[in-house]
């Protein structure tokens, strides 16, 4: 297949990009970052050389409708988003992307017609508020849900199929952004001997990056009807467990992890049977092994 990565250069993103090369199918990038260097985290040099990019906005349908006519895409995977500070700071913007990118995504597709693939996109763990029928706790969330909806119409109105995923915690080489990066960051600084304090505590459902990538390569693979939401799956731990799986890596730093106590506003653990029964079993990695990598490829 041809895919189309809308986000490639993000973390989830980049990680896919390896994901969908490593399975032989041609990829063509659509990001407006100025800096690839989560890409060469996670790919060869061979396989960033041969990479066909294309700068561009999800906020331009006509593009987004060309490059995909243009290019022969058969495939999209949907990951370019602003994250909750970038959309708290910057609400128009965080729609316009957010909300307002997802549905040209979708009509984008819709005026492809036949031969794609379903779209899979991004939802988040940020979409989910307690109690069930509450409103998520922040506006990215809120964001997030309303793609849900959309997708949900654009199927029962159009056709056009669906897969949103939902992540927890990602964590590992290129998070670098967004309110849960913190424990890729205190594994940064543990394993560079530095301090860092997480600010938040609580348990939390991590998937590592590069079984992020894998997970949303699986769920275009499955070629699924319809327009379904599922969470990723992933090990569930508190943020000392977190500490303590990152001392286990990086004995000399013990210490200089610390962390506050009050949790995340969102679910600390979600059910994935059906993201699992989806792509045919489970994709995390146990954190113990997820962060023994992450510290194993930060040290200087």
């Amino acid at each position: 297949m041809r895919y189309l990565v809308t986000g490639a250069f993000g973390a989830i993103g980049a990680w896919t990009v390896r994901a969908l090369l490593d399975r032989g199918h041609d990829v063509v990038t659509y990001d407006l970052g100025a800096s690839d260097h989560r890409l060469r985290l996670a790919l060869s040099d061979e396989q960033v050389a041969a990479l066909w990019r294309i700068e561009g906005d999800v906020t331009d349908l006509d593009r987004l409708e060309t490059v995909i006519a243009d290019e022969g895409i058969t495939g999209v995977i949907h990951l370019a988003a602003l994250q909750v500070p970038f959309v708290r700071a910057d609400p128009v913007a965080g729609a316009a992307v957010n909300v307002g990118g997802t549905v040209n995504v979708l009509e984008a597709v819709r005026r492809r017609g036949e031969g794609m693939a379903p779209v899979v996109y991004a939802s988040s763990i940020a979409a989910l508020a307690e109690p069930p029928g509450a409103y998520p706790s922040t506006l990215y969330g809120v964001f997030k849900l309303a793609n849900e909806g959309t997708a949900a119409r654009y199927y029962e109105d159009y056709g056009v199929r669906s897969v949103g995923l939902r992540p927890h915690t990602v964590y590992g080489p290129g998070r670098d952004q967004g309110l849960t990066s913190a424990p890729t960051a205190a594994m940064v600084a543990a394993a560079e001997g530095r301090e860092f304090r997480i600010p938040f505590g609580g348990a939390l459902q991590l998937q590592y990056v590069a079984d992020a990538g894998e997970a949303f390569v699986r769920a275009s693979e499955a070629g699924a009807d319809g327009a379904s939401v599922h969470n990723l799956d992933g090990p569930v731990a508190t943020i000392p467990e977190v500490i303590a799986a990152i001392e286990r890596a990086a004995p000399e730093a013990a210490g200089l992890v610390t962390a506050e106590e009050d949790p995340l506003p969102f679910p600390p653990s979600v059910d994935a049977t059906s993201f699992t029964a989806l792509v045919g079993g489970p994709v995390a990695r146990p954190l113990e092994d997820g962060v023994a990598e992450a510290i194993a490829r930060f040290r200087p």
